[in-house]
């Protein structure tokens, strides 16, 4: 037999059930060899935080909350790159100076990059629709995207027209010329280190929350803005002191060949920067699944479940900072009739969006499993812990 069942549960994944029976008491694990050690749940303190998950009954709490921080970090980052921004085309064009100017469209293509980010905080919350029925939280994603576009456009490759405009018709800056492009560029300095600051605090909060070290944040976190202003922030600074290296030793030798380098410089660091946000935006659009010790868990507790036989598929899906897709392929224990089906799928999902809210989107699928369908499920098994172990290891070496 082949049913399909959904989940009737709120934006957040909030269980409108308003009691069911303990996870805890009526699982065990149907086949020591298949799922050994398996946890019925992960403990809800103990358990690592997925993407929307968050304190309290349905999480939208906590995720307005980090949502109003970001805001703050953009709007805070938007005015000084505005600022910056004009202070450096003026400067550039009062000294002549290729690497700032280069500075200046750096600065410009993050102002509009943070447009771009504000809006897509207020698009992703948008409420499902018919034309969209899993939401908008895609737009995050997608706003990204045309942000790391905008870096690589505006600020890569004007950085490399300046330096090769540098090198091909030299330079006449007086030195009054480069104090003020000096004077431009350490107030930037000061400028963007104060953004970048605001940034990694709230980095700082979002892995506290989730219980995560500081560098497991910035490699593995889950808000798209963020990350963004973050990168942005970073280059920028870095970009600056590039500039001021240049600017100084062109001043001190007379030649512009280390204001070009300082440009090129500029570029290719945010060519960089580009790749890295696009690539990660781009593997969500597609579809991606969400952290394999998660999908470990989702495997465990679905395993120790007294009803199920066996796991044969498990896939999710990141529909957004606070939705995830999970679809589950399942062979029941023999002897059940249709009614008992009813009940422990929904017992089973209610559970599931209680440990997990993100997981707002559930699907199980009741299916006989062949010998091929139980020999897959193990090597997916083997394969995803063999994963996790990696994940543990590169957690434990950072």
């Amino acid at each position: 037999m082949s049913r399909s069942t959904t989940h009737s549960s709120d934006r957040h994944g909030a269980p409108r059930t308003p009691h069911m029976p303990d996870p805890l008491e009526t699982s065990r694990a149907p086949d020591a060899q298949d799922a050994p050690d398996a946890p019925d749940a992960p403990n809800a303190q103990d358990r690592d935080h997925g993407p929307g998950s968050d304190h309290g009954p349905d999480g939208s709490g906590a995720r307005q909350g980090q949502d109003a921080r970001t805001a703050v970090t953009v709007f805070v980052a938007l005015g000084a790159n505005l600022v910056i921004a004009l202070a450096k085309a003026v400067g550039g064009i009062f000294a002549g100076s290729p690497a700032l100017l280069s500075e200046a469209a750096h600065s410009v293509a993050d102002s509009l990059n943070e447009v771009f980010l504000l809006a897509s905080l207020k698009r992703s919350r948008r409420a499902p629709d018919d034309q969209h029925p899993f939401g908008y939280g895609k737009e995050r994603y997608f706003w990204a995207l045309l942000a790391a576009v905008g870096i690589f456009v505006m600020g890569g490759c004007f950085s490399f027209f300046q330096g090769a405009e540098a090198l091909s018709a030299g330079s006449s800056e007086d030195h009054s010329g480069y104090l003020v492009g000096l004077g431009v560029l350490g107030v930037a300095l000061i400028a963007e280190g104060s953004s970048l600051v605001r940034a990694l605090v709230q980095v700082r909060q979002h892995a506290r929350e989730a219980g995560r070290g500081m560098a497991t944040e910035l490699r593995r976190g889950d808000d798209p803005t963020l990350r963004t202003v973050l990168a942005e922030d970073s280059t920028a600074c870095l970009g600056v002191v590039f500039a001021l290296l240049g600017m100084w030793l062109h001043m001190v030798t007379g030649q512009v060949v280390y204001e070009a380098t300082a440009s090129f410089l500029i570029g290719a660091l945010l060519v960089y920067v580009a790749y890295r946000l696009a690539r990660e935006s781009r593997g969500r659009l597609i579809g991606e699944a969400i952290d394999p010790v998660q999908r470990q868990e989702l495997r465990r507790f679905l395993e120790a479940q007294p009803e199920i036989d066996t796991v044969t598929t498990l896939l999710t899906m990141r529909l957004g900072n606070d939705s995830t897709l999970v679809a589950a392929r399942v062979d029941l224990v023999p002897g059940l009739d249709s009614e008992e089906v009813e009940e422990v799928l929904v017992r089973v999902k209610t559970a599931m969006a209680e440990f997990w809210p993100h997981a707002d989107q559930i699907f199980l699928d009741v299916t006989d499993a062949s010998a091929k369908d139980r020999a897959n499920a193990r090597a997916d098994r083997q394969a995803l812990e063999e994963t996790v172990a990696a994940v543990e290891r590169e957690k434990g070496g950072a």
